[in-house]
């Protein structure tokens, strides 16, 4: 994991969460820029994943457990694009704040694959 590319995910997901629920607090439905921040959050998963699969080959290894740390990235990767799904489903205001409380709980799990990766004691 890339100690950058984690704060950057981070920071991209609380600010479309806020976003997101900015724009439902206002009373809008889901939209493409509700949705487009979703999907942003969704690929920087992505690529989290694969530098996850990667980096051990370059000398960066996890301090903490390996399946804890997948099971956060996976249930990420997945957490998006359910909560986009609901917001396609059911077209009211409240899709579009579960979408924000959804990249928000993604930033939450990013910190957390953060400390998994960098701070447990071996």
């Amino acid at each position: 994991m890339i100690e950058w590319f984690a704060w950057v995910e981070i920071a991209v997901a609380t600010i479309a969460g806020l976003f997101a629920i900015g724009l439902g607090a206002a009373g809008r439905i889901p939209d493409d820029f509700s949705m487009g921040g979703g999907l942003l959050v969704e690929i920087l998963l992505l690529a989290q994943l694969v530098i996850a699969f990667f980096a051990p080959a370059t000398g960066n290894y996890m301090t903490g457990n390996p399946v804890e740390f997948y099971t956060y990235l996976i249930s990420a990767i997945i957490l998006v694009p359910l909560a986009a799904f609901w917001g396609l489903v059911e077209r009211t205001r409240w899709s579009t704040m579960i979408l924000g409380v959804a990249c928000l709980a993604v930033a939450v799990m990013v910190y957390r694959m953060l400390q998994i990766w960098t701070v447990q004691g071996a």
